[in-house]
């Protein structure tokens, strides 16, 4: 699930503001939206819901896109990502107060007999856990491998989950422990699809939108919706993909506005009582400790007590956007806050409902401008520069154009600003090149986070571009396999369709791209594999090249 965009994660200083009894007026939030916007560069549209007993109001500032004239407003479209699975808990509570579910039903019970769920010490797993992330299940399934890492969601199959599940041992005891998974949320917003007998998108449309009013809504956006969509950004402000979510829906699929989801927000904790008022207690109350001492989940609900208040929320990311919604039930009020930056909003979200918690602080960004340098001095800096022991810069000229990639990651150009500093457009992240006596190119720096790391350049040549040949795809099943590397360390080999994937224990697969028939390499690190064969024709051993090592596995079935 790696890309360009993620070499930083943004690290925000929270730097406390006068805190008032009251959340600030409108035109004090619309002067913080501006800074962000404008002056820091942390979003290019937000909008920011309040609703409380005397009714909703929004205020937003910015654009659909960046360099577009069209504003946001509370009818724009936005992924809400994770908040998702706040609608999935009310789909498990509206079951429950029908009848047709309990909480401590097995999971097992609803999906196909050909799934075998995991289970430990005689313990399985149950709807309640799936909801209150206690299942045991990891964060992520170790079969996701996108062919696109800039929608990394959209090629994973319902069969993939299956297999996962069915060949998935659990490491900790179920109910014990909570670790946020974005499995275990899409798979109890499959299971539901499953009981409903029809499809995710379906169930949240007819049984939260309709009876709340919420025609913005969805997944699979009408031409209406889609032209009120603003466009995603990274966290440098680059437009970046949407992600679809067809198996996993129930994590994050759904698109929503300001508006529809201040309705959600307002039933929630009473001025627009509903049918589902029941089932939204059911899904409030306390369940399990979420990680930290003020922080308890109930159904999915994350629910905050901190400086003497109850704060009930949820937040949610894709690549390109970010959400938050909350209310405090004792004051009455709710918050909505949606962005299409991939920055986080959750302080703004926070600091609406209790004035206690800080804003966050940014230095302004600086306008980076990018100039042209001759080829001959961008050679200057191509070679491999090392980070940390088995981390690597390498950096390639291609076309006139200073590509650099981080183990890991994919290439990426850089821009030059002078002839030694040059910056990310995808990321907020520079890189400066050191030189010696001699003029020579001794080292690179790292700038990101307030934080600089130095690379010394240790070839004046990256590694070797590797190129894919095609291959008969039925070849690989020769190679489908484990391979034992050493006690409790073992390569999976794997099929699946047109290409060869490979885990080693404790890690994800990952795809291995054929040089010849038996050499193969890895795009997402800089390692290769070798198949030897007996003069059968059959895979015996494979030999892992990297960082100089040369490691073999023993196939073993």
């Amino acid at each position: 699930m790696r890309s360009c965009s993620y070499i930083l994660l943004l690290l925000i200083l929270a730097v406390p503001l006068q805190a008032t009894e009251d959340r600030p007026h409108d035109s004090k939030i619309e002067i913080i939206l501006r800074e962000r916007v404008d002056t820091t560069k942390q979003g290019v549209g937000i909008v920011v819901g309040l609703v409380d007993e005397k009714g909703a109001r929004i205020i937003r500032y910015g654009k659909l896109k960046r360099g577009s004239n069209r504003p946001v407003d509370g009818d724009t479209v936005f992924e809400i990502g994770s908040v998702t699975k706040v609608f999935t808990a009310l789909l498990l509570a509206d079951a429950v107060e029908r009848g047709e579910m309990k909480l401590d039903d097995p999971i097992s019970k609803y999906l196909p007999p050909a799934v075998k769920v995991p289970s430990r010490n005689g313990r399985k797993i149950t709807l309640l856990d799936l909801a209150t992330h206690t299942s045991g299940l990891p964060r992520l399934p170790d079969n996701l491998s996108p062919r696109d890492t800039n929608n990394p969601y959209a090629d994973y199959t319902v069969k993939q989950m299956y297999t996962f599940l069915s060949g998935y041992t659990l490491t900790r005891n179920i109910g014990a422990t909570y670790e946020y998974s974005n499995l275990g949320a899409g798979l109890l917003g499959h299971i539901l699809a499953l009981k409903g007998g029809t499809n995710f998108e379906a169930l949240v449309i007819n049984r939260i939108c309709r009876p709340l009013g919420m025609t913005s809504t969805r997944i699979v956006l009408p031409p209406g919706l889609r032209a009120r969509l603003a466009t995603g950004h990274s966290t440098a402000g680059e437009p970046v993909s949407s992600w679809d979510i067809p198996t996993l829906a129930g994590a994050g699929a759904l698109r929503s506005t300001a508006n529809d989801m201040l309705k959600f927000v307002a039933a929630n904790f009473g001025p627009a009582r509903s049918k589902l008022w029941p089932a939204m207690q059911l899904t409030q109350a306390r369940r399990h400790a979420a990680g930290s001492s003020d922080m308890q989940i109930g159904l999915c609900w994350h629910i905050l007590n901190k400086f003497g208040t109850e704060t009930i929320w949820h937040n949610g990311g894709t690549g390109g956007y970010r959400s938050f919604i909350g209310f405090n039930k004792k004051k009455r009020q709710g918050v909505v806050v949606l962005s299409n930056s991939a920055n986080s909003i959750d302080d703004l979200g926070f600091h609406l409902l209790e004035p206690k918690h800080p804003l966050a602080r940014v230095q302004p960004a600086k306008e980076r401008v990018a100039i042209r340098l001759k080829p001959e001095i961008l050679d200057r800096y191509v070679g491999r520069y090392e980070l940390a022991p088995g981390v690597f810069f390498n950096l390639r000229q291609d076309g006139g154009k200073l590509m650099a990639q981080l183990t890991g990651q994919q290439y990426c150009e850089i821009f030059p600003e002078s002839e030694t500093e040059f910056f990310y457009k995808v990321v907020n992240a520079q890189i400066t090149f050191t030189t010696g006596a001699d003029h020579k190119v001794q080292s690179l720096v790292l700038h990101q986070n307030s934080i600089d790391q130095t690379a010394k350049k240790v070839s004046d040549k990256p590694p070797k571009e590797r190129q894919a040949v095609k291959l008969d795809p039925q070849l690989y099943e020769v190679y489908v396999g484990e391979y034992q590397l050493a006690p409790g360390a073992v390569f999976t080999i794997r099929r699946d369709g047109n290409r060869l994937l490979v885990r080693l224990t404790g890690q994800t697969f990952l795809e291995i791209f054929p040089e010849s028939e038996t050499e193969f390499f890895y795009k997402t690190v800089d390692a290769q594999i070798t198949f030897v064969k007996d003069n059968k024709s059959r895979a015996t051993n494979m030999i892992l090249h990297q960082n100089g090592q040369h490691l073999k596995a023993t196939k073993t079935k």
